[in-house]
């Protein structure tokens, strides 16, 4: 990734989840003209399989509930069929593809019951 993070820290929301005092994951979000952005989510390498994402996904639904939207949408690499299928896994649906920045992007959003 190409972000300059000084600028996503002054910018846009970000949620850290810490473990032993250790950062362990971090969630960025973004109010859009599109709708509530699920911008970044990861998770350490090391705590992978622990629930931290699973916990950051919830807590960005959550978010986005508590600011009045019905939805949230994301984008992920065309190329990343692994990020689609857990994203559908979770309820996310596909509605666009595009390139942006000469990527193709997958854009999914899912409806906030």
């Amino acid at each position: 990734m190409t972000q300059d993070y000084e600028v996503v820290l002054a910018t846009d929301e970000v949620f850290v989840a810490e473990r032993g005092g250790e950062l362990v994951g971090i969630l960025v979000l973004i109010a859009t003209d599109e709708g509530f952005l699920l911008d970044n989510v990861a998770v350490h390498p090391a705590q992978k399989g622990g629930g931290i994402g699973k916990a950051l996904l919830v807590h960005a639904e959550r978010e986005a509930k508590a600011r009045g939207y019905d939805s949230i949408y994301l984008y992920t690499n065309a190329a990343m069929s692994e990020n689609i299928a857990l994203y559908s896994r979770l309820g996310y649906v596909e509605y666009e593809r595009r390139e942006e920045h000469g990527l193709r992007r997958v854009f999914m959003r899912k409806r906030l019951a």
